[in-house]
């Protein structure tokens, strides 16, 4: 007897292994991806403008990247004490003017280079709806800022708005990087905030416009994230209180379909032994004085040398160095 949908994810064409570089930009549920992937220690970069949600920010902001742009002091505006981008998330704002711009043209400067020579773009798209400033000339935002809601004017994309954006940005990057790849996943999470028939109209329109491009470019590919929580969990127990985002074992689900169907055996058992490393080094002992947890750093100490001597592109260093001290009596 079957309690879930079945589901058939094509393994990734080629896959991907410890020596490619993946930049990942969108929703917040991009994050939930490129944190784990940090964790393990492949080489990514993750959200060089913040979380963005709709097609049309992350169209600008891969422009800005491909462009290398520099930002000026009038692309900034306060609000609340502070300094904002409408192109950028809140955590780049800051009270002071400088330090807020240097940060964004530092952020866009490491995107421009490290997109130049990345493996894999992965794109997470959350939400048709799209943000316009009305004082200027309704120029899309990327972030609200929480600004009055009278500030701006919201809209539903239509898929061809999408499809068109997407199309001009694919060909500017693969011309930028000829190698590139890219993988789309649509965002499990439920923007109830929009209402649940315009979230769904909205999630509709994104999933036509991913696979309208997936079946133009033979380098895209789609990663069904959205499919996985909702038609395959599809229960509200594998979601936040909020009743909108997918929780800890939801997002577990969807990164372990992820990691089997996009990347080589050899780099999963290497996802596999790093995440047990991570996991004694986060461990915190109940005597940390004891014999027995001296032993247990002696042994997770070899463990972590002997991975570093096959790997050595890889850095270890946090690890080894606690590992390696081993606490006396005060």
């Amino acid at each position: 007897m079957q309690f879930q949908v079945p589901i058939h994810i094509a393994p990734l064409t080629p896959p991907i292994d410890y020596q490619q570089q993946l930049l990942l930009i969108g929703s917040c549920f991009t994050e939930h991806i490129g944190n784990h992937l940090q964790q393990v220690k492949m080489p990514v970069l993750q959200n060089p403008h913040g979380i963005l949600f709709d097609p049309i920010a992350v169209c600008n902001s891969l422009q800005r990247y491909i462009d290398r742009h520099e930002y000026q002091p009038s692309d900034l505006f306060q609000w609340n004490d502070a300094w904002h981008s409408w192109e950028f998330h809140t955590r780049f704002s800051h009270y002071k003017q400088e330090v807020a711009l240097a940060g964004m043209n530092a952020s866009v400067a490491a995107a421009h280079d490290f997109l130049k020579t990345a493996d894999w773009l992965i794109i997470t798209l959350g939400s048709s709806f799209v943000y316009q400033l009305v004082e200027a000339q309704f120029k899309p935002v990327a972030n609200c800022h929480k600004a009055p809601a009278q500030t701006f004017q919201k809209h539903m994309s239509t898929i061809e708005a999408m499809v068109t954006a997407l199309d001009g940005t694919l060909y500017k990057l693969f011309h930028f990087n000829p190698k590139l790849k890219v993988i789309f996943t649509i965002s499990p999470v439920r923007h109830i905030r929009d209402g649940v028939v315009e979230n769904n109209r909205s999630k509709a329109r994104l999933l036509e416009t991913v696979h309208h491009l997936v079946q133009k470019f033979n380098r895209l590919y789609y990663f069904p994230a959205y499919e996985l929580v909702i038609d395959v969990l599809r229960d509200y127990r594998f979601y936040d209180i909020d009743m909108a985002h997918p929780n800890y074992q939801a997002t577990q689900f969807v990164l372990s379909h992820f990691t089997q169907s996009c990347f080589t055996p050899e780099a999963q058992q290497l996802m596999a032994d790093i995440q047990k490393i991570h996991v004694a080094y986060k461990h915190k002992p109940l005597n940390p004085y004891s014999e027995e947890h001296r032993k247990f750093l002696s042994t997770m100490l070899q463990k972590v040398q002997q991975l570093q001597a096959q790997h050595p592109y890889l850095s270890f260093a946090d690890e080894l160095a606690y590992f390696a001290a081993v606490p006396h009596l005060p």
